[in-house]
């Protein structure tokens, strides 16, 4: 829901921080919630003690003071009494029960009853109304027919002032000129603060200051990312009566971390009838017929999963909806509705893994509270995850019971409620790909015969300037045909693809897509299929290119994000050309969304959306992921025209309605889902207008929902004859007159502000105009058939014999996905993951390596060596590290020198990492190899030091040019002190000290260096940890972790040479000549060749 309540101490603070009023009293309160210590908060607010007060709840309430619950002109002693004796009660206001526990407390102004007046504004689609009277308080009556009001009207770029004098004509003289200041002050804030909501009753005025007493407010509250500066930290309060749970927080909290959709409310947590629904107009359908069926008093839950939620959140929605059906028994046994409509671009198998595996992990307790589930849904790859679903079922011994798009919707709501029998054996569709894979030579000789004809929207030869210009052979009434032609703002490679495929399967001569365009790309071309052949998509960085070189195209898909959506839809309706804009993003701000709409209204220009998945012209055009997959588009027979049209607020149900008006007649004709957000660009009147026009066109169906007026509009017109074509309607969201608080639904428009907005007193003046209206969505289609028949028997529709159409390539990755094919991977990684919701190193997500404090050194184990470590060899590896990060200057001299030579950071790094070898830092590997072989061979250390004499070798690990016996290591000191006091065998250390015992005592600097000791401490720390075998151990030797380990070390080093020469700013270094010897031939004799 976009506009969403605030609480009224929230409300204040923000007018008065933002209002710039000279008479404003900007006055104080003080906020009291369930924990507030009522002894302690003079402290912070010492004007409770001195001032009489006013104390009432701030938890959403109205007409407080006709259910005695405000207190006035009182002391704090008695006002705290007053909150004692009513936090944590409940109260009952109009239908709803709530407990209250937030109170807002204020200095009590006298004041005089003419000194009370009332203002309210808010917010329609084509305007804001501002209403004034000359009276207030408690007893005012009847407002609407009372008070002034002013229109102002949204206009573009900017909103005019409006002229306010007219309001306040019946208010004392002596006033007027504060009063209209100060309306006009609120106004301004009002519009650019993104309210949709505010009244004051009563604003007082008493000398000379103006004073809010009572306020009711609500915010858009997808305006935040442009006023979170204005409001502060906003926290929008539930419904009175609607506190949130546990539960419902958490999904909140997955929701808001989500790019998908995760919908909570429970509403009775020991009903039998529990939801889990896939997208949001699927989800207020599947409540309304459960509350048509009578199961209004057991229905537990509203919530909906959609966006493609990925396996991981589905399995955190779906395991919190089992936790809290699990929590109470029901003596008849738990019902659990897994339903949904036909998907657009959802994987279904895909976000059904998160629920199969919490179904798995809820296996005893669903058979403890006797649930049978009843799973319904379609999309692409829904063969697949209806099949798994049914063998989980099986597996698991549960009553389970799954349909696909063969059922209707809703049906299976009638089954679980034992209204109607469940067949024994449904109708399954075919495989997903049966009707893809056409044989090579009839999907060969298809290319050949269109590839030819075929433009892919390359643009003009010479890009020369073309004209933008509207097209003038298209009727006002069509949106789209065959000749139509989009731009697709954003990358979106997957939509853009579907509607070639679309154009390929409807046998289309050109593309409908001419190209892309996306500013954070530099221009250029990316490659698509059309049918079997590959073409280049223009991708331009400037809008402005795009429309200039395809001058032919008269749409504009915006796929851009809610924050730059309006930007690019402003600036694609500044181009003639463009006839439609759809706008898919959703959370729009509503201001821009009306101001949006004045524009087109200027230019000519019909919006579709926002919020919407778009619109389709069977035959002709669709909008992105409009109609699904192609399997889709082939089972609703979305590839030819029918004689019906479609209008719906929902874009997740238009799949639904193509696959019902399939069923039930000759097939669609064209199809909009015009949004789900307040605001739509245009109207269910726009469209239908459009289709009365048509003659092609027989019959329409409207989806409407609770909110809004729109449906009264078209009934209306129906009633009076301006629509003479039949409309089969519903409107959607029935069930929320059966619910005792406010339920916000999936879409930001579903929400009823009077009687008359409810979708119940819709669906009643459709059917009393004339309208087609069925007694429920479960049989809409029944309804349909019966219109359809009567034309057919009419003869006005002919049905036609079905053709075939042409078959079209599946791509490797969709197919590759549905598992139809296996190719051997490129790549294979066994020590990370990030494919998940988590990254995951050696199996272990992320955040447990956090929250367990691994650290660094527990980081190299799972990703070197696969396994988590014991806590001693973590700190063993850190302080390995941090012993060799650095050397003084001489070891990281290639850095420094190719730092001061102007290289970036990574170029020198990885010349001083070329420099590492056997005489600098790579003796770690040779070094453990020759302790090793002499420990496991039996060597004596003396014996070991004489054969590597007379072999002429040099002991690695063993030396140092400064330190000595006199003069020891530290580093090594360290690390030894360490691993004899935390290592559980040292063997090989002891062997090594040995060995240096031997030589320093021919030289006193031939010490077990730092290269040596962590060499033979690493090998006894791989051999006795118990994390490896013998073999396992040597073989990571082997392969060179020991230098691994330097190089990681030394790197740290490198890169603090390289910040340390920058930040000195050392210029170029010069090699002195003095410091080279130059040692030349005397002479040089050239040869005559």
């Amino acid at each position: 829901m976009s506009a969403k309540a605030i609480s009224e101490v929230t409300g204040k603070d923000i007018l008065a921080r933002n209002i710039q009023s000279d008479t404003l009293h900007k006055g104080v309160a003080a906020a009291v919630y369930k924990s507030t210590d009522l002894d302690s908060l003079p402290i912070e607010h010492p004007w409770l003690l001195t001032d009489q007060l006013v104390v009432k709840p701030d938890q959403l309430i109205k007409r407080r003071g006709k259910l005695g619950l405000l207190l006035v002109n009182r002391n704090y002693g008695e006002v705290k009494k007053w909150i004692s004796e009513k936090r944590g009660k409940a109260v009952t206001a109009g239908k709803t029960t709530g407990v209250i526990t937030n109170f807002i407390i204020e200095p009590f102004l006298p004041h005089k009853q003419e000194e009370e007046f009332y203002l309210c504004i808010h917010s329609s689609r084509d305007k804001d109304t501002i209403l004034f009277f000359h009276e207030g308080g408690i007893d005012i009556g009847d407002v609407d027919s009372k008070a002034q009001k002013l229109d102002v009207h949204i206009s573009y770029p900017e909103s005019t002032v409006p002229d306010v004098s007219k309001l306040v004509a019946k208010a004392p003289a002596k006033i007027q000129s504060i009063l209209t200041q100060f309306i006009l002050n609120l106004y301004e804030v009002y519009r650019k603060l993104c309210f949709t909501y505010l009244e004051i009753n009563p604003l007082v005025i008493t000398n000379g200051n103006v004073f809010i007493l009572d306020l009711a407010a609500k915010l858009d509250q997808t305006a935040e990312f442009l006023c979170k500066v204005q409001w502060g930290d906003v926290i929008f309060p539930p419904p009175f009566g609607r506190e949130a749970s546990p539960e419902e927080n958490y999904i909140a909290e997955l929701d808001a971390k989500s790019g998908a959709s995760l919908k909570l409310t429970v509403l009775n947590e020991k009903g039998r009838i529990w939801t889990m629904v896939a997208g949001g107009g699927a989800s207020v359908i599947y409540s309304d017929t459960i509350c048509d069926l009578g199961g209004a008093s057991e229905l537990a839950n509203y919530g909906e999963y959609s966006g493609a939620p990925t396996e991981g959140q589905t399995y955190e929605y779906a395991k919190t909806v089992l936790s809290l059906m699990t929590k109470h028994h029901h003596e008849e046994g738990k019902v659990l509705i897994i339903g949904g409509g036909i998907a657009n671009f959802t994987n279904v198998a895909a976000t059904f893994k998160g629920i199969i595996k919490a179904l798995t992990e809820y296996k005893e307790k669903l058979t403890e509270h006797k649930i049978a589930i009843f799973v319904r849904r379609g999309g692409p790859n829904y063969q697949e995850g209806l099949r798994v679903m049914r063998d989980v079922g099986n597996d698991l011994g549960i009553d389970m019971h799954v349909f696909g798009t063969e059922t209707h919707m809703t049906a299976i709501v009638a089954m679980a409620l034992k209204k109607k029998p469940v067949p024994k054996k449904p109708t399954q569709d075919t495989a997903t790909a049966s009707f893809l894979l056409g044989s090579a030579s009839q999907s060969a000789t298809m290319s050949k015969k269109r590839s030819k004809s075929v433009t892919s929207g390359t643009g003009s030869a010479n890009d020369t300037l073309l004209e933008s210009r509207r097209r003038d052979d298209i009727p006002a009434h069509t949106l789209f045909d065959e000749k139509s032609t989009s731009i697709i703002w954003g990358m979106q490679p997957k939509a853009v693809q579907g509607m070639l495929d679309f154009d390929y399967i409807c046998s289309r001569s050109s593309a409908s897509v001419a190209a892309m365009t996306y500013p954070f790309s530099g221009d250029h071309k990316q490659k698509f299929y059309f049918g079997h052949e590959e073409i280049l998509m223009p991708l331009y960085k400037n809008m402005a290119d795009a429309m200039r070189k395809h001058p032919e195209a008269d749409t504009l898909i915006s796929f851009a994000s809610l924050r730059s959506a309006y930007d690019s839809a402003v600036e694609a309706m500044s181009f003639p050309q463009i006839r439609t804009v759809a706008i898919i993003a959703e959370g729009i701000p509503e201001n821009q969304t009306r101001k949006l709409i004045k524009l087109a209204q200027l230019k000519g220009v019909r919006i579709i959306g926002p919020a919407t998945v778009g619109g389709i012209k069977p035959g002709c055009f669709k909008i992105g992921h409009t109609g699904g997959m192609i399997d889709n588009v082939v089972a609703s027979k979305l590839y030819r025209a029918g004689s019906v049209a479609y209008v719906s607020r929902s874009g997740g149900m238009s799949n639904e309605l193509n696959n019902i008006i399939c069923k039930n007649t000759n097939g669609v004709y064209e199809g909009v889902a015009i949004g789900g957000d307040r605001y739509p660009g245009t109207t269910f009147l726009d469209h239908i207008l459009r289709y009365e026009q048509n003659p092609d066109i027989k019959i329409i169906v409207m989806l409407g929902e609770v909110g809004g007026v729109e449906e009264y509009v078209v009934g209306n017109l129906v009633k009076e004859g301006k629509i003479s074509k039949p409309i089969v309607a519903w409107c959607i969201g029935t069930c929320a007159s059966m619910f005792n608080s406010d339920v916000q639904f999936g879409h930001a428009g579903a929400s009823a502000h009077n009687d008359s907005e409810t979708a119940m007193a819709k669906n009643k003046f459709l059917k009393e105009t004339g309208c087609r209206v069925p007694d429920s969505f479960d049989s809409l289609g029944d309804e349909l058939k019966a219109v359809y028949d009567e034309f057919v028997e009419s003869g006005q529709i002919k049905v036609l014999p079905e053709m075939p159409p042409p078959t079209v390539p599946m791509d490797y990755s969709w197919a590759r996905e549905l598992g139809l094919i296996r190719k051997p991977a490129s790549f294979m990684s066994s020590i990370c993951d990030e494919r998940g919701d988590e990254l995951m190193y050696a199996g272990m997500p992320i955040s447990s390596i956090i929250d367990e404090n691994l650290g660094i050194g527990g980081v190299l184990g799972l990703l070197w060596f696969q396994r988590r470590l014991p806590e001693y060899a973590f700190k063993y590896l850190e302080i390995c590290l941090m012993v060799t990060a650095d050397h003084a200057v001489s070891g990281a001299h290639n850095t420094i020198v190719c730092s001061r030579a102007g290289k970036d950071l990574v170029s020198s790094l990885t010349s001083g990492l070329l420099t590492i070898g056997e005489r600098f830092g790579g003796a770690l590997d040779l070094a453990a190899k020759q302790f090793t072989e002499a420990y496991d061979s039996g060597q004596h250390p003396n014996d070991f030091v004489n054969n590597m004499r007379k072999k002429g070798q040099l002991i690695m690990g063993i030396g140092h040019r400064v330190k000595s016996l006199n003069n020891p290591d530290k580093r090594t000191e360290i690390i030894k002190e360490y691993v004899k006091a935390h290592f559980p065998s040292t063997p090989l250390l002891e062997y090594a000290l040995k060995v240096e015992k031997i030589t320093t005592s021919k030289k006193p600097n031939l010490i077990l260096n730092v290269d040596g000791v962590i060499a033979v401490t690493f090998v006894d720390l791989m051999r006795f940890c118990g994390c490896f075998t013998r073999e396992e151990a040597q073989e990571f030797i082997d392969i060179g972790v020991l230098n691994g380990l330097f190089v990681l070390g030394r790197s740290v080093g490198f890169i603090g040479h390289f910040l340390d020469q920058k930040r000195l700013k050392q210029g170029l270094y010069r090699h002195p000549w003095d410091d080279i010897t130059y040692v030349l031939p005397e002479h040089t004799e050239y040869e005559e060749r």
